[in-house]
Parts: structure tokens; C-alpha cells; sequence
């Protein structure tokens, strides 16, 4: 018997409904066992990346498939504002998108674009072979299409920040997410993401976006950084990363048994 299949909700919709900043975790480590593992720990949202993980269209799949039956929304992003590439992440049923580097209006316009069907945009249509619109078995998808996205796009450049006015004002466009690595670097302060000309950047950001009525986010792994863009009006904050913790968490326990391992032997008397 066939029943009736509704998307599920996108970034903007847990957005739209939280009265907090939702903060989430990035799974880099292209492992639907660890994004299953974070997508339980309790985050409004996880973070799956292409731009520096080793993550392709089957194991972004599979951890799309990990994650599902948690209250938790995964986010994707490519490694390039490419209209191609964003078709295939679309196909496989991605609802959120993070397109990286995109400095200005036209580029922004560019990523609507490839994420609307014609006549608005240039998106492929397949909603018969894909899992976007699980089979063509989601009532009316191709015109509905729109509203299952939420597309944000990164101001990680100088350049995007003296331009992050015009971006907001992409028809089509959800938000912002602002990443501070690359903007130091940009900005010549390569590293010192709370450098304090990158953090003002990052604040004009956020408040461009509060005054546009659109979303901001930002990635701050310092909790003390996270909390002071929560409290500067982020609507999501990436608070961390699973190889980051994985990295630390057994640094810090080698490191404890080496240290007992060099400590004197006790006296036997």
C-alpha cells in the first residue's frame, strides 16, 4: 500500500522554531558511524564537509541515511559553488546547504540559482531517480522544491565581509555562516581567528544579517568565542568537530599514561 512521504525540515525550519542559537558539531571524518554517534550526542545540527573532509556523494549518503532518525539536522557543504556539484548533493537529498567562498552578489545569486528549478534557476530535474524527492513519492516536489532548501552561503573573505550587504539581499538566499579561519587569513592574520579585527568582521556580519532578516552563522570551536557570538545574535554556532575532539581527547590520554609511565618507581620497603 502506498502512503504519503513529506520532506523533512530543513535548517530554516528548526530556525524558524527555536527561541535559542542551535549549536552543532562538523563530521569530517566521512564516517556514517561517527556522524550517527554525533547526531545522538544532543546537537541541533550536524555539519557533514566536503570542502575539507574526504566526503563523496556515497558516504555523504550513507551518513544522511545515519542521522535521519534523530532530532537533529544535518547540514552539507560542497567543496565549491559549483552548479553541478550542487545538483548532486540536492539529488541525494540534502536540504541544507553551506557553499563556501562567496564574496559578492553575483557569486551568491549563483548558488540560488543552482539550487532552483527553471524558469527561477538551473537546477537538473531527476526527481524520478532521486532521493530528494524519494522517487518522485513527495506529492508535488518539483514545485515544492524550494521550500524543503534552506541555502546559506560563507563570508570567509575580507572581500565578502565589505560586500556582505549586497549578498543579503540575494532573493532566494536563507543566510549567512561566517567562517573566521579563513577571514583571518584574508585579512593577513593568518590563525588568529579572535584576532580582534576578525571578530569585529565577523559581529558586522552577524548584526548584517539580523538587520536583513536573514540567518547568521559562525564557527567558533572556543566555547567562550561560541557563547559571545550566541549572546551578538548567531542563530547557529558550529561549537567543534569530531576529529578535532577525537585529535585532543587521546592526546590528553597518552598523555596521561606517559607522564605516569616517567613518574619515579614507588620506594618498596
Amino acid at each position: 500500500m502506498s502512503f504519503r512521504v513529506e520532506p523533512d525540515p530543513s535548517l530554516k525550519d528548526a530556525l524558524k522554531a527555536a527561541d535559542h542559537s542551535l549549536a552543532g558539531i562538523w563530521v569530517c571524518s566521512a564516517s556514517p558511524l561517527i556522524a550517527e554517534i554525533c547526531a545522538g550526542a544532543g546537537f541541533d545540527w550536524v555539519f557533514i564537509d566536503a570542502e575539507h573532509s574526504p566526503n563523496d556523494l556515497q558516504n555523504i549518503l550513507a551518513q544522511l541515511q545515519a542521522v535521519r532518525s534523530y532530532p537533529v539536522v544535518p547540514v552539507v557543504r560542497p567543496a565549491v559553488n559549483d552548479p553541478v556539484i550542487i545538483k548532486q548533493f540536492l539529488d541525494l537529498g540534502v536540504q541544507s546547504l553551506i557553499i563556501p567562498m562567496v564574496n559578492d552578489a553575483q557569486q551568491a545569486a549563483a548558488a540560488v540559482a543552482a539550487c532552483q528549478y527553471p524558469p527561477k534557476g538551473v537546477r537538473g530535474v531527476g526527481s524520478a531517480l532521486a532521493r530528494s524527492a524519494r522517487w518522485n513519492r513527495i506529492p508535488e516536489y518539483l514545485t515544492r522544491a524550494d521550500e524543503t532548501i534552506t541555502l546559506m552561503v560563507q563570508i570567509e573573505a575580507a572581500e565578502a565581509v565589505e560586500n556582505v550587504q549586497e549578498i543579503l539581499d540575494t532573493d532566494g538566499l536563507d543566510g549567512i555562516f561566517i567562517g573566521p579561519s579563513d577571514l583571518a587569513a584574508s585579512m593577513g592574520v593568518i590563525g588568529q581567528q579572535n584576532h580582534p579585527e576578525v571578530v569585529d568582521a565577523v559581529l558586522t556580519s552577524i548584526k548584517a544579517a539580523k538587520a536583513a532578516g536573514k540567518y547568521a552563522g559562525v564557527n567558533a570551536f572556543d566555547q567562550d568565542t561560541a557563547r559571545k557570538y550566541m549572546d551578538a545574535g548567531a542563530d547557529f554556532v558550529g561549537v567543534g568537530a569530531d576529529v578535532a575532539l577525537l585529535a585532543r581527547a587521546t592526546e590528553a590520554l597518552a598523555a596521561s599514561f606517559s607522564n605516569a609511565s616517567q613518574a619515579p618507581a614507588p620506594k618498596s620497603y
